[in-house]
């Protein structure tokens, strides 16, 4: 997903959300009146699930990821994804990590604190017949990565823009959440260029429009600089 600040609708991610979550935390009645009315369509792009539609709320800059750049990550990604365990941190539409199911993935566990959102993507994964392999929590990311510990072969890290929230959930994951030799894909602000674990390697980038994605390779031999 792609996360702006506060702007009109472009790419894929909530504006303005709350710490901790992906959709905005603040809603004037109009938009509260949406329901759960749905504003377009997610589409799987690759493996299983390839060409599947699925419904995506209106909520406010909820949108997938384009499919340009999710065709490009999953290229990078695609002999680490059979068998992964994956983590969907700031999961909104869960574009990534239906993706990296549809794609081999062997479970992935989708963070959303909007339960609007949250349970919309429960029913997606319904939908998909993949509710035995996909795990939707109602939770702040930051609070759920406090929690115990299960280690992940692969990571989504899609922070609100402007919130200071990359750094914090990029240490967080170093206790105890990455398998030794993790992927960790990391989107944020074009302009920001956040300090990672001394664990992690840059292994590719790609840029579309205001925003940055660094996908990182997670080494047992860390240095004492950081990307």
């Amino acid at each position: 997903m792609t996360r702006r600040p506060s702007r009109p609708r472009r790419s894929g991610r909530p504006t303005g959300g709350q710490p901790g979550g992906k959709s905005a935390g603040r809603r004037d009645a109009g938009r509260r009146s949406a329901g759960r009315r749905s504003a377009g369509r997610l589409r799987i792009i690759g493996g299983d699930y390839r060409r599947r539609l699925l419904p995506v709320l209106d909520s406010p800059g909820l949108r997938p990821t384009p499919d340009r750049v999710r065709e490009t990550l999953f290229n990078w990604l695609a002999a680490a994804l059979p068998g992964a365990r994956v983590l969907d941190l700031f999961a909104g539409t869960g574009a990534l990590g239906l993706e990296a199911l549809s794609r081999g993935a062997n479970d992935a566990t989708f963070v959303e604190r909007d339960a609007r959102v949250a349970g919309q993507l429960g029913e997606n994964l319904a939908t998909l017949g993949a509710v035995e392999r996909g795990r939707v929590i109602t939770a702040d990311a930051t609070a759920f990565l406090a929690g115990p510990p299960t280690p992940c072969s692969l990571v989504f890290l899609d922070p609100p823009f402007r919130q200071g929230l990359a750094e914090p959930c990029c240490a967080a994951l170093e206790a105890g959440w990455l398998a030794e030799d993790a992927f960790i894909y990391l989107e944020c602000e074009a302009d920001l260029t956040p300090a990672v674990p001394a664990t992690w390697r840059l292994h590719r980038e790609v840029r579309a429009g205001d925003s940055h994605g660094r996908l990182y390779r997670r080494d047992s031999s860390p240095q004492d600089d950081a990307c």
